[in-house]
């Protein structure tokens, strides 16, 4: 069984989801020179997700940040699995599964069930209650916030929060964890949304409004809040980016937990995830994608009279 002081950084990390931000995690994480576990609960899913590394390996090397030689070897620092059983192994543990309270919490459950005592459990939630994961596991101290942004070898942020029983040692182990693997830090209170997304969704969900009201167009909306604010995406692309069901969704915790009528969720992002038209993920969103491009290159706009 793998253990580990908390001033130590982990041989064995596992990963609970092959989704493109488990899977993104993975590869930063086998860069570095860590044994990766990763698990999700089906075959195809942990299959699909080892492409998905492979492919954004590749595109590393066609950037020249990293060699063949590099890639190579991180894919073989990956171990996939459809079991958590290989997480006893573990010295750390960063869930990465979709952002829903109650499919994290019956992960979590298993997670303490068996992963060592000493075993750091991390969620890359971006807006749940750490206190509430923590509360369904019978060593709360261990668990701590960690959420890593999209894309993840692009992007240099980690926001870390502390639920109401992370120990001290148990945040400090995730903080050395996110500087080892290149990222800055930005700390956050247990709160909804935590900093970023409680600031940056409610935007993202008024250019929606903006969208549905007729106010500008798509185009329009991203253009005036990239040239006018700085940002490299504009609010619909980047909401197409992170996916539009995650936006959804953190917009209805921020919703329901903070009771305020002007977290709720606009109309027609809902349609759109009804829809199944989730952003980059599906090749269509507020945007179409090619998704055979490297560049995830725009083709044409949905508007709300095409619906």
């Amino acid at each position: 069984m793998a253990s580990m002081a908390y001033q130590h950084l982990p041989h064995v990390i596992a990963i609970a989801g092959a989704g493109q931000m488990g899977c993104g995690i993975s590869m930063i994480c086998a860069l570095k020179g860590m044994s990766v576990l990763l698990s999700d609960r089906k075959h195809d899913i942990v299959q699909h997700g080892l492409g998905i590394i492979q492919r954004m390996l590749d595109k590393q090397i066609k950037k020249a940040v990293i060699t063949p030689d590099d890639a190579h070897a991180a894919m073989g620092r990956i171990s996939p699995s459809v079991s958590l059983e290989p997480f006893r192994q573990a010295d750390f543990v960063i869930e990465a599964v979709s952002e829903d309270e109650e499919l994290k919490k019956n992960v979590f459950r298993k997670l303490d069930q068996v992963t060592p005592v000493q075993c750091i459990l991390a969620s890359n939630t971006s807006s749940i209650s750490i206190t509430r994961l923590a509360a369904v596991t019978s060593k709360p101290h261990r668990v701590v916030g960690m959420h890593f942004m999209h894309p993840v070898a692009e992007m240099p942020l980690v926001e870390l929060a502390r639920g109401m029983h992370t120990s001290n040692g148990s945040f400090e182990a995730a903080r050395s964890v996110a500087e080892h693997l290149g990222k800055t830090v930005c700390v956050s209170e247990d709160r909804p949304g935590f900093v970023l997304y409680r600031v940056l969704m409610p935007m993202i969900n008024e250019a929606f409004y903006c969208m549905m009201e007729g106010t500008g167009t798509p185009e329009d909306i991203d253009k005036g809040l990239r040239l006018g604010t700085a940002m490299k995406l504009g609010p619909l692309k980047l909401a197409d980016s992170i996916g539009l069901d995650t936006c959804l969704s953190i917009m209805r915790v921020l919703h329901q937990n903070l009771a305020d009528s002007k977290y709720r969720p606009c109309p027609l992002l809902a349609q759109y995830v009804d829809a199944g038209w989730l952003g980059v993920k599906t090749g269509k969103g507020v945007f179409y994608y090619d998704r055979d491009s490297d560049s995830d290159r725009v083709r044409e706009r949905h508007s709300l009279s095409s619906l």
